[in-house]
């Protein structure tokens, strides 16, 4: 049985990715996969659709829709592409369900599958899944070239005719992917970086890429490789330690959060209050609410001489290799689910078990249940 799977222009504002790039194509084509594409769904990209080979292009997205099984996106679709899908189709990307429950409610009731990367386990078969991780390795690396852009400062120590130049003093804030690449890539601008993350375990990471983790005595660490929400008690220290660090720092890059959560607020008005003339804040968590009190989320803000930053849809900036790392990972996790006789989400497999928020006209996963049932 020959299954088609249907690639579509994305249609969030500014967004330049596409879920598929034509190397994920070529490889879904070889093992004879039908790939349906609508004109111009790689352009933003800078794939054109004669980059694709073996792709058969329809003029608008509905002529895809209704005849795939599988939608590959990097946003959830929208309520007229959930319209236009086969009842049994699957969708598979970022479901961003915290944010658009509606979506999960309308794939329910139009009995579509709907695999959600936030929800990809991390286990080690599922590393090659993770598009959480890859896209985040450009988010980190983006926001640490944006500080050092809007910084007044040069961030390495340059020895010149003219003088000693000291590097920037950066801090990171949140140790996950994001933030270690953040790390790792101010570092090789040259700055001194100190990093915060509320998992004690994370000290082994953030030294090896030549940081110094900043002690706050608190250690959030929770299943799953994530961080629970602190007490009081130790939001009180972390914003003690974390406003001394912070009144030093010429760059801050924030990175905290957990997928599916809005972004803790850790960078208080108070905290921005008594940091450097000219210091900068790049919070990457503005989409989800940001890290910082006074950010505005696609915006940058000025407040007593500190910048803050925060940019939207960061990966975005980086298409090209966003796009390739992106379809990647849709291949690896549609690989166990396009079998000889059709398409086949094993819910006995811990993978689709973990990330199949919808299927069969149930919501499986809890909170988005309740939060679209109204239940607790």
């Amino acid at each position: 049985m020959t299954i088609t799977v249907a690639l579509v222009k994305e249609t969030t504002p500014g967004e330049r990715r596409v879920a598929l790039d034509p190397g994920a194509v070529a490889k879904l084509v070889k093992r004879g996969v039908r790939v349906v594409a609508e004109k111009g769904a790689g352009d933003a990209a800078r794939y054109p659709d004669d980059a694709y080979a073996d792709i058969e292009c329809v003029d608008d997205a509905s002529a895809a829709l209704g005849a795939c099984d599988v939608l590959v996106k990097v946003h959830p679709p929208s309520e007229a592409e959930i319209d236009a899908l086969p009842e049994g189709a699957v969708f598979a990307g970022f479901t961003e369900h915290d944010r658009h429950p509606e979506a999960m409610a309308r794939m329910r009731d139009r009995g579509v599958t709907a695999l959600s990367f936030e929800l990809v386990p991390r286990i080690t078969r599922a590393q090659s899944m993770d598009a959480l991780s890859s896209q985040g390795t450009i988010t980190g690396y983006k926001g640490a070239v944006m500080a050092a852009e809007l910084s007044g400062r040069l961030f390495p120590m340059l020895t010149t005719a003219a003088g000693t130049i000291r590097p920037a003093q950066v801090v990171v804030i949140g140790a996950g992917v994001a933030g270690l690449q953040a790390i790792a890539t101010a570092r090789r601008l040259g700055a001194q970086v100190q990093a915060y993350d509320i998992r004690a375990d994370a000290r082994e990471q953030v030294e090896s890429l030549g940081a110094k983790l900043i002690e706050t005595g608190v250690d959030a660490t929770s299943d799953g490789g994530y961080a629970r929400e602190l007490t009081d008690d130790e939001k009180a220290k972390q914003t003690e330690v974390l406003a001394e660090r912070l009144a030093r720092a010429d760059a801050v890059i924030a990175t905290a959060g957990v997928p599916g959560r809005p972004a803790p607020k850790i960078i208080s008005g108070d905290m921005v209050a008594n940091m450097k003339n000219g210091a900068v804040i790049v919070d990457l968590r503005a989409e989800n609410g940001g890290n910082c009190e006074l950010t505005q989320p696609g915006e940058t803000v000025e407040h007593g001489g500190v910048l803050i930053a925060g940019p939207n849809n960061v990966p975005s900036l980086a298409a090209v290799h966003a796009s390739e790392m992106y379809g990647r990972n849709l291949l690896a996790l549609l690989d166990p689910v396009l079998g000889e006789e059709g398409v086949n989400v094993d819910l006995e497999d811990a993978v689709f078990d973990a990330c199949a928020l919808v299927h069969a006209g149930t919501i499986r996963h809890e909170a988005t249940r309740r939060k679209i049932e109204g239940e607790g």
